[in-house]
C-alpha cells in the first residue's frame, strides 16, 4: 500500500479494486475527452473512497481506541508516578522524626491560640507532637492503599456496564431502552459515588497530616523558637501552605462550575438539534448529519476540557518548592490573570470549534479548483441557497457566545462567525443566477479559503486546550443511518478532513511528549531536593540534631504529603464528574428520549436516535474518565504494594519500639535502606512508563498513517502546507500557557 501519493490495491468489504492513481485519474489521462462511462466509474470510485475513509475513521475510533487515546493525551497530567516518587521519602522522613523524638523534650505551648489548638493534641510535648505527625502519616498511607485498591476494582467493572448499555441502546424497541438503560447508568453512578466516598476519606487523612504539621510549625513560631532568616523561611512555608489550600478550594469551585457548564451544554444540544431540524429543507440530509456531528463533538470537548481542569489545578504548585516566593508570586499572578476570564469560560468557548469548523467546511466544499460550484450551491426545488443553513448556524453559535466573558478565544470565534455569515450572505446574492463576475468570484474564493484556515486554527487551539482527540467517532445511531443510505455516506471532502485530523493527531501527541518530558525533569528536580535534605538529617547523630534541622524535616514532610494529597483531591473531583455526567444522563437526556414525540421527521435519523446518541456519548465519557482513573489506581496499588506498605509497616513498628534498645536502631536502619530501595524502584518504574508512553504514542501515529493516511489520495502541496500551518499555530506553548 502506498503513502500519501495514492493507492495501490484495496479490496475490502465489497469495495472495488482501485487504480494506482487516486479517483481513477489514469482514465482521465488516456483521453482529453472522457466518456460518460469513465465519469461514472470515477464517481463510483470516489463514493467507494469516501466510504472506505469513513469506515477506517470509525475503526480507528472505537470505544477501546478512544479510551487509550485519552490515557495517552492525559498521561503527563494524570501522571501518578510523578507524585508517588516523594512517597518513600515521606515515610523515611516520618521515620527520622520518630528517631528525633527520642531527644530531650520541651513544650511549644508558650503562646497558644485563644481558642486552643485544632489539631495538635499534646502541645506541652514536642516529642508527642512529632509522634502524632508520624501516627497520622501511617494511617494516611494505610488508608490510601486500601481505598485505592477498592477504587481499582470498582472502576474495572465500568466498561462491562458500558457494553450492556450500548447493547440496550442498539435495541429498536423504545420500551426496552426505557426499562433497562437506567439500571446500567445507575450501576455506573453507584460506582462513582462509592469511589467518591473512598477518595474523600483518603484525602481527609492526608489533610490531617498536613494540618498537624502546619499547626505545629505555627506553634513553634508563636513560641518564638525562630529568629532572623529561619523565622522568615518558616513564615514563607506557612504562607505557601495557606495559598495551596486557597488554590485547592478555587480548583474545587472551578471544577463545580465546569460540571454545571457541561450540564447546560447537554440541555442546549437537544434544543439546538430540534430547532435546526425544524428549519432544515427537505433533501438537505447530509447537512443535518454534519450539524449533529458538530454538536456531539462539542459535548466531547466540554467533558475533556473539564477532565483537563481537574487534572492540573495550578500545576505549577507541584514543581520544586525550594523557592517559596516564586510559588506565591505564581499563584498571585494566576489570580490576576484569571480575574478577567475563567478557564472554564475559555473551554466553553473552545468547545464550539467543531461546530464552527463544520459550518466552514460546508461552505468551502462549493469551491473546487478555484471555481465556485454555483449549480450545487442553489437548491432549485426549495428555491434556497444551501449555505443559508450554515449562515443560521453561524448566527446561533455567535449568539451562544454572547454571554461568555470577553477574551481572545471569544474574539477569535466571533470573528470567524461574522466572516462566515458575511460570505454566506454574499453567496446568496449570486446563487439564484448562478454566476458573478470573475473579480468578485476570485475574491469570494480567497475569503472562503482564509475562513477555512481560521476555523482550522481555532479547532487546533481547541484540541490543544481541551485535550480532545483529533480523530473522533461518529455517534453509533448516526453512523448506522448513514451506512444504510448511499446518499448519506461520507461527504465528498472526507479525504481533506481526514488529512487535517491526522495532522492534528500528530501535533497533539508531539505536544504531549514534550509536556511529559518537562514533567519528568521536574520530578527529577523534586526528587533530588528531598533526597538532599534526608541525607543531611541521616548524617546527624541524635544528640547533634538541632531544632532547626527537625523543622526543615517537617517543612519537607509537609511538602511531600501535599503532593500526594493533591492527587487525592483530583480523584475526588474525577468521581464527582462521573457521578454528575450519569445523573445528567438519567434526569435530562433519558427524560428527553422518553418524552420525544413520534412526529414525522425530515430525516430517518430522528430525535429519538439523536437522544440515543447523546446517551451513548455521556455513558462513554463517564466510562472514559473511569478508565483513566483505573489506570491511576492500578499504578498506585502496584507501587504501594511493592514499595510502600512494607515501609509503612516498618514505620508502625518503629513507633511502638523502645528508643533505647538496640532493635530500635536496627529497625531504623532497615527502614532507611528499604526507603532508598523503594525510591530507586519507583524511578525505574517511571522510566519504564515513560518508554511505554513513547512506544504507544509512536504506535498510535503509525496505525493512523498505515490505515488512514495510506488510503488517502494525493493532495496539492498548497493544501498540505495550509493544513500544517493551521495545526502548528494551534499547538503553541504560548497559547496553552494562557489557560493551563
Amino acid at each position: 500500500m502506498k503513502g500519501e501519493g495514492g493507492l495501490q490495491m484495496i479490496n475490502t468489504e465489497g469495495l472495488s479494486v482501485f487504480d494506482t492513481a487516486p479517483f481513477g485519474l489514469q482514465s482521465w489521462q488516456r483521453s482529453s475527452t472522457p466518456s460518460l462511462k469513465t465519469i461514472s466509474t470515477s464517481s463510483r470510485n470516489k463514493e467507494a473512497m469516501d466510504s472506505q475513509i469513513a469506515k477506517k475513521n470509525q475503526s480507528l475510533t472505537t470505544a477501546e481506541e478512544m479510551r487509550n487515546q485519552t490515557k495517552l493525551v492525559m498521561q503527563p497530567y494524570a501522571n501518578w508516578e510523578e507524585y508517588l516518587t516523594p512517597a518513600p521519602l515521606s515515610i523515611a522522613i516520618l521515620g527520622e522524626l520518630v528517631f528525633i523524638s527520642s531527644k530531650d523534650d520541651f513544650s511549644i505551648n508558650k503562646n497558644p491560640p485563644k481558642d486552643g489548638y485544632k489539631y495538635i493534641r499534646y502541645p506541652d510535648s514536642f516529642r508527642a507532637c512529632l509522634m502524632q505527625v508520624c501516627n497520622s502519616g501511617w494511617w494516611a498511607f494505610n488508608e490510601a492503599h486500601k481505598n485505592m485498591d477498592q477504587i481499582r476494582l470498582h472502576t474495572m467493572a465500568v466498561p462491562d456496564y458500558m457494553k450492556t448499555a450500548v447493547k440496550i441502546l442498539f435495541q429498536g424497541n423504545d420500551e426496552v431502552v426505557k426499562a433497562h438503560l437506567p439500571d446500567q447508568l445507575e450501576n455506573i453512578r453507584v460506582i462513582a459515588d462509592d469511589c467518591l466516598e473512598l477518595a474523600n476519606s483518603t484525602e481527609t487523612r492526608f489533610t490531617d497530616v498536613i494540618n498537624i504539621i502546619q499547626e505545629l510549625l505555627e506553634a513553634c513560631v508563636n513560641a518564638q523558637y525562630f529568629y532572623g532568616e529561619e523565622l522568615d523561611a518558616v513564615k514563607k512555608t506557612l504562607d505557601e501552605a495557606k495559598l495551596r489550600k486557597q488554590s485547592s478550594e478555587e480548583a474545587a469551585k472551578r471544577s463545580e462550575k465546569a460540571m454545571k457548564t457541561m450540564e447546560e451544554q447537554l440541555k442546549e444540544a437537544q434544543k439546538n438539534y430540534t430547532e435546526a431540524m425544524d428549519s432544515l429543507p427537505s433533501g438537505w440530509e447530509m447537512i443535518g448529519m454534519d450539524l449533529v456531528a458538530g454538536l456531539t463533538e462539542s459535548i466531547t470537548a466540554i467533558v475533556n476540557g473539564t477532565t483537563t481542569i481537574i487534572s492540573q489545578p495550578v500545576k505549577q504548585l507541584c514543581l520544586a518548592s525550594s523557592v517559596i516566593s516564586d510559588t506565591k508570586q505564581y499563584i498571585n499572578s494566576q489570580e490576576v490573570k484569571s480575574s478577567a476570564v475563567d478557564v472554564v469560560d475559555v473551554i466553553n468557548i473552545y468547545s464550539k470549534s467543531a461546530e464552527i469548523l463544520t459550518c466552514t467546511v460546508n461552505v468551502q466544499k462549493y469551491v473546487k479548483e478555484n471555481t465556485i460550484n454555483w449549480k450545487d450551491l442553489y437548491d432549485q426545488k426549495n428555491k434556497a441557497t444551501v449555505t443559508a443553513f450554515q449562515a443560521d448556524q453561524f448566527k446561533r453559535i455567535k449568539e451562544s457566545l454572547e454571554k461568555s466573558p470577553n477574551c481572545q478565544a471569544k474574539l477569535d470565534s466571533q470573528t470567524i462567525c461574522d466572516e462566515g455569515i458575511a460570505i454566506c450572505e454574499e453567496l446568496a446574492k449570486y446563487a439564484p443566477e448562478g454566476k458573478c463576475d470573475n473579480a468578485k468570484a476570485n475574491k469570494l474564493i480567497e475569503r472562503i479559503k482564509k475562513l477555512t484556515e481560521s476555523a482550522r486554527k481555532f479547532d487546533s487551539k481547541s484540541k490543544n486546550i481541551t485535550k480532545s482527540p483529533a480523530l473522533t467517532p461518529k455517534p453509533p445511531m448516526m453512523y448506522n443511518e448513514e451506512s444504510k443510505s448511499e446518499e448519506l455516506r461520507a461527504s465528498q471532502r472526507a479525504s481533506e478532513n481526514a488529512r487535517f485530523r491526522i495532522q492534528q493527531s500528530r501535533a497533539q501527541l508531539d505536544k504531549t511528549r514534550e509536556t511529559y518530558e518537562k514533567s519528568f525533569e521536574n520530578m527529577e528536580k523534586n526528587q533530588k531536593e528531598l533526597t538532599d535534605i534526608l541525607i543531611t538529617m541521616r548524617n546527624c547523630k541524635v544528640k547533634e540534631v538541632d531544632f532547626n534541622t527537625t523543622i526543615k524535616m517537617l517543612v519537607k514532610g509537609m511538602d511531600a504529603m501535599g503532593r500526594v494529597k493533591e492527587q487525592w483531591e483530583k480523584m475526588v473531583r474525577f468521581f464527582q464528574m462521573v457521578s454528575n455526567i450519569v445523573k445528567t444522563s438519567l434526569t435530562r437526556t433519558l427524560k428527553d428520549f422518553v418524552s420525544t414525540s413520534e412526529k414525522t421527521q425530515k430525516l430517518s435519523y430522528n430525535s429519538k436516535l439523536f437522544s440515543k446518541d447523546l446517551l451513548y456519548n455521556q455513558a462513554f465519557q463517564a466510562t472514559n474518565i473511569a478508565s483513566l482513573v483505573n489506570m491511576i489506581a492500578t499504578t498506585y496499588t502496584e507501587v504501594s504494594t511493592k514499595h510502600l506498605m512494607d515501609r509503612v509497616s516498618s514505620l508502625g513498628k518503629l513507633m511502638a519500639m523502645d528508643k533505647d534498645k538496640r532493635e530500635f536502631h536496627s529497625e531504623r536502619k532497615h527502614l532507611q535502606s528499604s526507603c532508598d530501595k523503594a525510591q530507586k524502584a519507583i524511578l525505574r518504574l517511571v522510566l519504564k512508563n515513560k518508554d511505554e508512553f513513547e512506544r504507544k504514542s509512536a504506535a498510535r501515529l503509525e496505525k493512523i498513517d498505515k490505515e488512514l493516511l495510506a488510503i488517502l489520495p494525493a493532495a496539492a502541496p498548497e493544501e498540505i502546507k495550509s493544513i500544517q500551518e493551521a495545526v502548528k499555530s494551534g499547538f503553541t506553548a504560548e497559547e496553552e500557557a494562557q489557560y493551563s
